[in-house]
């Protein structure tokens, strides 16, 4: 496998996911060669500085501010139980009344209901106003939320200087999301001078804060030396954790350390399993690096036909290996034909 990507083509997939509970990720899947080894490519990184082509940007992010109850305060706990519970007209209610208490956290909350649509129509304009007031009185994940609505430009004209400033001070008072989105803006170069080290900082803040969008990115940057020492041990550290978190991207980069045994100890049955979850969950890299595995026989029992399933469920992604389309054209008509079935049936379930 090839270097999944270097800090100089995520800078040009920057993008801010809007919400305090989907962040943004310019993690770009990485690439890979095709050659017919075991799986061991340098992982990608996430940063946006790097030699990879990042997935496509979501088009429109939509702030989600997740307003945390404070415990000592019965009534907006109330608020955030019917916001967990879906219950999105009884939080605005309840929201509402608190809000209109000067309560900061039930104002976060009420912008978070008009930006999502949730129990009432959607608002930008209120949602800002609401974020802003709620800015105002120091809440940080109102400041994170009306930093991403000033990114996409809702409710009111995009202004990215002003958005620089909430992330700044919403980084200051922890706001992991805050710090991660923050740290792609001095990765990217554009709104504010390239800072690779002020990057690394952040992306550290978020990291220790479990932000596994974070931990991924920083974990490029100690692969690579990036903006820190170069530390293979630190850097698969962070990809564990972050794949711990689920984190897609780092599972694949995870497992290929893990089979490779670089920065790590090698443990290929472990590195096949992370692939394969990996590749459930639609991941076209995991899905070639373990059709390779299983076709080779290298770090689990070989098996053509599930091997060169993933094969065919890759291509349809953009994933191809010329050695496997070979090992495909080898088999015969029968065994061609379950391949075709398997992956058919996959790709119409998913």
């Amino acid at each position: 496998m090839t270097r999944v990507a270097s800090i100089s083509t995520l800078a040009a997939a920057l993008m801010f996911a809007t919400s305090a509970v989907a962040q943004v990720s310019a993690t770009p899947p990485a690439a890979q060669k095709s050659e017919p080894e075991k799986p061991a490519a340098k992982p990608k990184t996430k940063p946006h500085t790097v030699t990879k082509k990042p997935p496509a940007p979501a088009a429109t992010p939509t702030p989600a501010a997740t307003a945390a109850p404070a415990p000592d305060d019965p009534n907006v706990d109330r608020v955030y139980g019917a916001y967990q519970r879906g219950q999105y007209k009884t939080a605005f209610d309840l929201a509402t009344a608190r809000a209109q208490a000067g309560d900061p956290k039930a104002m976060t909350m009420l912008g978070e209901l008009y930006a999502n649509e949730l129990g009432v129509r959607r608002d930008d304009a209120k949602a800002v106003a609401w974020y802003k007031r709620a800015a105002d009185a120091g809440d940080r994940e109102a400041m994170f939320a009306l930093a991403m609505m000033r990114i996409a430009g809702r409710g009111a004209p995009a202004d990215r200087l002003e958005a620089v400033k909430l992330l700044a001070a919403a980084a200051k008072l922890g706001e992991p999301k805050a710090a991660y989105n923050l740290a792609l803006l001095y990765l990217d170069g554009q709104t504010l001078p390239q800072d690779l080290k002020r990057a690394a900082e952040l992306l550290r803040l978020a990291a220790d804060a479990g932000n596994p969008e974070a931990q991924y990115a920083l974990a490029t940057f100690y692969k690579e030396g990036t903006g820190v020492e170069k530390d293979l041990e630190k850097a698969v550290r962070l990809l564990q954790a972050a794949a711990l978190a689920d984190n897609v991207d780092a599972e694949v980069e995870y497992a290929i350390a893990l089979y490779n045994g670089t920065g790590t100890p090698k443990n290929q049955p472990a590195a096949v399993a992370l692939l394969r979850k990996a590749a459930l969950q639609n991941s076209p890299i995991a899905q070639n690096r373990l059709a390779r595995v299983l076709v080779t026989g290298q770090g689990a029992p070989m098996d053509k036909i599930e091997g060169l399933k993933w094969h065919v469920i890759a291509k349809t992604s953009g994933k191809g290996d010329l050695f496997l389309d070979e090992a495909l054209a080898q088999l015969s008509p029968e065994d061609r034909a379950k391949v075709e079935d398997a992956a058919r049936r996959w790709l119409n379930v998913k």
